[in-house]
């Protein structure tokens, strides 16, 4: 054992709504008779992505005795708990897991030409398989609206996570989301697709940092389409 730093889960907060299990990349947190807990010391990575989902604030960090961290563990836990999650797909699809939490966070298959859920980048957890060695496109909230092609020309056949880089709290959050899609999804490339407008500027910034920080190296493209809705650029980083 050694002092790092570790997730601390106060039972007498916790809820049991789920929130925290699809944040951690590891599969470190489980709802247990209807509590949040820690499955095993040697899950947890000490990063904290799980620390922003829990509405009850529950979940800190804390630096005590601890088992150290196992990435060959996490990695065989992560294949178990895979083999025993339904995973639902249709033709032309993207696959998804169903997760814990709440009914609106949950991975699954949507009716329309969306290959998975969710999309909001706060909401979307690491291990998702939707983002599994996948081409992901990040976008900002907006462009889809603005861009009536987005979908032909941009997502077809992508994972998708969309965000503001103004109007979102929690950019440190957006930041070790990111980090851990790099390197625990091992995603294949990354796409940022942002307005012409000086806000977007924030969330290229993000992702060329998590790009930066990330272990595992990625292709990043960083397209801008113009607020008549047409793409104004498109750019290796």
């Amino acid at each position: 054992m050694a002092v790092r730093e570790i997730i601390r889960i106060d039972e007498s907060l916790c809820d049991g709504c789920g929130e925290c299990v699809p944040a951690c990349a590891e599969g470190a947190i489980a709802v247990v008779d209807g509590t949040a807990r820690l499955v095993g010391e040697i899950l947890c990575d000490g990063l904290g992505a799980c620390l922003g989902h829990c509405p009850q604030g529950a979940i800190s960090l804390e630096r005590r005795d601890a088992d150290p961290f196992d990435e060959t563990a996490v990695t065989a836990h992560l294949a178990r708990r895979e083999r025993s999650t339904p995973v639902t797909a249709r033709p032309g699809l993207l696959p998804t897991a169903v997760a814990t939490g709440c009914p609106g966070s949950r991975a699954t298959v949507p009716s329309g030409d969306l290959g998975q859920w969710p999309v909001q980048l706060h909401l979307i957890p690491p291990s998702a398989v939707f983002l599994q060695d996948a081409d992901v496109v990040l976008a900002a909230d907006c462009v889809a609206f603005a861009c009536s092609r987005f979908h032909d020309e941009i997502l077809t056949g992508r994972a998708l996570a969309i965000g503001c880089p103004k109007l979102d709290h929690g950019q440190e959050m957006y930041l070790d989301k990111l980090i851990a899609m790099i390197d625990h999804a091992r995603i294949r490339s990354l796409e940022v697709v942002v307005m012409e407008v000086p806000c977007c500027g924030g969330l290229v910034r993000l992702v060329e940092t998590a790009t930066r920080a990330a272990v595992f190296q990625v292709p990043l493209t960083v397209t801008t389409v113009g607020i008549d809705g047409r793409l104004r650029s498109r750019r290796a980083a």
